[in-house]
């Protein structure tokens, strides 16, 4: 064998590795900040050290005021930034998908982090289920310091899950995690987003509540993402979490009947149970007194029989439990 047919077959395993390449999906990673500069650093290289090769980076930072946007510039070309005015959560996710080429789109929050197989495990996941639309895993619960807290979110066996009927119906689906642990094609993204920018509106929640509505999907049983509780946490752990989840289901509801007319039922839940959550805490917020008017306004007396009938159930069981 001479060196011209050794060069040939180096050069042809090259050309495989090139071509396997280039089949496979290519990732969006999707990372919002807000004000998070002592946590986005670790948030862009747990993204850059994926196992999985065919990667887009996008981070989007939504007006920060501290050095987040002096620490995301520094990365050059190894990601995509999109620096913003302050919008909001929803908006970061509006502006990031509109910047994304990727075929499966990975959500991560700035203060959380990816393993380094995670997206590998999805991908996979994805290519085995050609006919999901979203795949969910599991996340560890960890401080400041990622160090594992005793505490943790749900954990579950891997599955193929259909809620469309249940949800269709007025149901909601098992508990669902939080941002960084959401994964979808982007063709199930696309009849979702650009999603509406209220003030108020828990972005993550209405994302994973349509997207398992309109789609079956995965959960993946395995931690795939640190998930980050610290003070400054949106939702997680908060002491305000009643009024926070309040307002969220309120303006949920309101905006998955406005875009999603078919999920009426599940929208006119999540209105019954922002309502049943104000009631607990002393009536409604003013601010949010004229969308449930308006919701109201465009319902059938049938459906706000119903919508008082969740919120007075929902009410009660709250008493009920405050006093075990």
């Amino acid at each position: 064998m001479d060196e011209h047919d050794t060069l040939s077959k180096d050069d042809s395993a090259i050309a495989n590795q090139i071509d396997n390449l280039e089949t496979q999906p290519l990732v969006s990673i999707l990372i919002n900040n807000y004000n998070y500069d002592r946590f986005v650093r670790q948030a862009i290289d747990s993204a850059l050290n994926q196992t999985y090769p065919r990667i887009e980076i996008i981070v989007v930072d939504d007006g920060s005021t501290d050095n987040s946007q002096e620490i995301i510039t520094k990365y050059g070309d190894k990601i995509i930034p999109v620096l913003k005015k302050n919008g909001g959560q929803a908006s970061t996710f509006n502006a990031g998908f509109a910047a994304s080429q990727g075929e499966i789109i990975c959500f991560l929050d700035s203060d959380d982090v990816f393993l380094p197989e995670k997206i590998a495990e999805v991908v996979n996941v994805f290519t085995e289920n050609k006919d999901i639309g979203w795949c969910f895993h599991n996340q560890q619960w960890v401080d400041e310091n990622t160090q594992p807290l005793p505490q943790t979110s749900t954990q579950r066996s891997s599955q193929k899950c259909d809620f469309r009927a249940l949800m269709k119906a007025g149901k909601l689906p098992p508990p669902l995690p939080a941002t960084s642990a959401l994964c979808f094609k982007k063709t199930l993204l696309q009849q979702i987003l650009p999603m509406f920018e209220s003030d108020g509106t828990s972005a993550d929640r209405y994302l994973k509540y349509v997207a398992v509505a309109l789609d079956c999907g995965c959960f993946l049983g395995k931690v795939l993402t640190f998930h980050r509780i610290h003070n400054n946490n949106a939702y997680t752990l908060r002491d305000d979490k009643q009024w926070v989840a309040a307002k969220s289901f309120i303006l949920t509801g309101y905006w998955v009947k406005a875009k999603f007319p078919v999920l009426a039922k599940l929208a006119n839940k999540m209105l019954g149970m922002g309502i049943s959550s104000y009631w607990a805490i002393g009536g409604i917020d003013p601010k949010y007194q004229d969308v449930v008017k308006n919701y109201l306004s465009t319902s059938s007396p049938l459906e706000k029989l119903e919508i008082y009938a969740r919120a007075c159930y929902h009410y009660l069981k709250k008493i009920n439990q405050s006093k075990v």
